[in-house]
């Protein structure tokens, strides 16, 4: 006996996939430089942000405007590279970006739920991050876009991602497009600017 598929049906059902593997993925998160209170309001809910302005010389107004906004939505908020920031400030945790390489991280005690975070281009770097007690680990570029032209796509992501036991969050060149690789990766959540702001109207919930 020979069954066949049409094309829309088959069509169907990766999308279907791709839903359910969106509901499971627990952790968005969306960067931002400076403070936009509109900005913040009109993400998702269950998106995380990560402040990330390394430039910025007054950093504790800043923050306390962006976490007033985060704890009034329940929305966990992250700091990149400054972790006296983040204590101070008691945040939701600290974002580590692939640069920096101390390892000094997985040996100061943390108040419990305080989640360290970071990212890695490749696999010495995600080594680097395991060192520093990361969580989550960033694996960076998986897709193309204009900033970062060498990307590693699909398989490269796989193969990187299975050189560690930390959970994985894709990062880099996401959009509309692409987003159903996705499914493909065995990653609990993705980041980025662009797309989710493009998209970021409450049309946007994926968990």
């Amino acid at each position: 006996m020979c069954v066949s598929f049409s094309f829309d049906f088959i069509s169907s059902l990766i999308m279907f996939k791709f839903v359910i593997v969106l509901c499971f993925m627990s952790n968005i998160y969306y960067f931002i430089d400076k403070f936009d209170s509109n900005e913040i309001l009109s993400l998702d809910k269950n998106i995380n942000i990560i402040y990330r302005n390394y430039n910025e010389l007054n950093v504790d107004s800043t923050i306390k405007k962006i976490k007033g906004i985060c704890k009034s939505e329940n929305r966990k908020l992250f700091i990149s590279n400054n972790l006296k920031i983040a204590l101070r400030f008691n945040l939701d945790g600290l974002y580590l970006p692939a640069f920096n390489k101390i390892a000094k991280y997985k040996n100061i005690h943390f108040k419990k739920n305080f989640k360290i975070i970071g990212s890695a281009h490749d696999y010495k770097e995600i080594k680097i991050k395991e060192k520093q007690g990361c969580v989550e680990i960033f694996i960076s570029p998986i897709f193309f876009n204009p900033k970062n032209k060498s990307y590693l796509d699909v398989i490269k992501f796989n193969n990187l991602n299975l050189t560690t036991k930390i959970k994985s969050i894709a990062l880099g060149g996401i959009n509309e497009k692409n987003i159903r690789k996705l499914s493909c990766t065995k990653v609990v959540g993705f980041a980025g600017i662009s797309w989710i702001k493009k998209n970021r109207p409450n049309k946007f919930r994926p968990v």
